[in-house]
């Protein structure tokens, strides 16, 4: 098969048709557009969001204000306290599926609330200073990925 050889399959293509040409087209005179009025005129028509001289929704709605930080970092909270309840290794993976925080792929800050009490190995992007003390006192140490 070559390139002028491709065609359409039959019946998905259609004429489209000109309307409003002439009297001749069997289409003239209002083409479709009813009689009269702002919508028959050449170019008439209403804006986008026009309601019909009802108050737009868009002035009807409280504007927003300020703006949104598109390089802000939001990170899922974990407090010290929280990580009595494991073994070993600590990281995203093991918080998400204990439900601690929603996703494996959330970056995690790990903040001093509470008290631990086992030797943990905690990953996690960030500690609080805290947070540091407080693994590193109960034999803990802390890797910051």
């Amino acid at each position: 098969m070559r390139q002028h050889q491709l065609v359409p399959p039959p019946g998905s293509t259609h004429v489209r048709k000109r309307v409003g040409r002439g009297y001749g087209s069997g289409h003239g005179t209002t083409a479709g557009k009813g009689t009269k009025g702002q919508n028959a005129r050449t170019g008439g028509g209403v804006r986008p969001g026009f309601e019909g001289g009802q108050l737009p929704i868009i002035k009807r709605l409280p504007r927003i204000r300020g703006f949104k930080n598109i390089f802000k970092i939001e990170y899922a909270v974990v407090n010290v306290g929280d990580l009595n309840g494991f073994d070993g290794v600590v990281d995203a993976p093991v918080l998400a599926a204990a439900g601690l925080i929603p996703n494996a792929r959330r970056l995690v800050k790990v903040l001093g609330h509470g008290e631990l009490t086992k030797n943990l190995t905690v990953k996690a992007k960030k500690f609080s200073a805290s947070a540091k003390a407080k693994i590193a006192a109960a034999g803990g140490s802390v890797e910051e990925k």
